[in-house]
């Protein structure tokens, strides 16, 4: 069972997406140009590292492509890692990085956190991790984290 995502009755609030037994809040849908420009972004041809980072249009309730990337609110980030086997083997993972900087408003906080689970599943993604402190994020952290794929 299905509960209609543009009810006049869900206008502005989250929408809930009942698949058999798992549940699933929606707070935010993904921009479908967005949706071609990740899906273009995880077949490219070069074989740099590179990225696409993501926010949500608020006003809109759209995770949609961030072309003036803010460092003080969560981000969401596709990245195309070249990684370098230690048996000399390349590939070229697609990670997604949740970023949510210390001292985000709550309420930023949350609409990030439950639109994730969507925009992993609509680009489908399993490489997923999260990071606090963007400083973090290192070449070395991330080779840490997809050690764990070999």
């Amino acid at each position: 069972m299905q509960i209609p995502e543009h009810s006049s009755a869900l206008i502005g609030r989250p929408s809930i997406t009942r698949r058999g037994t798992s549940e699933s809040l929606v707070v935010c849908e993904v921009d479908e140009d967005l949706v071609k420009k990740l899906k273009d972004f995880r077949f490219r041809k070069e074989t740099n590292n590179a990225a696409i980072i993501m926010k949500i249009d608020k006003d809109k309730q759209l995770v949609i492509l961030d072309e003036e990337h803010e460092v003080t609110i969560p981000t969401w980030n596709v990245y195309s890692y070249k990684y370098q086997h230690d048996d000399g083997r390349v590939s070229y993972p697609l990670c997604f990085i949740f970023s949510s900087p210390v001292g985000c408003k709550p309420e930023q906080q949350m609409m990030y956190a439950g639109s994730k689970n969507k925009l992993v599943q609509t680009v489908q993604l399993t490489k997923v991790f999260e990071i606090r402190n963007t400083e973090d994020l290192t070449e070395e952290w991330l080779r840490e984290k997809l050690g764990f794929f070999r």
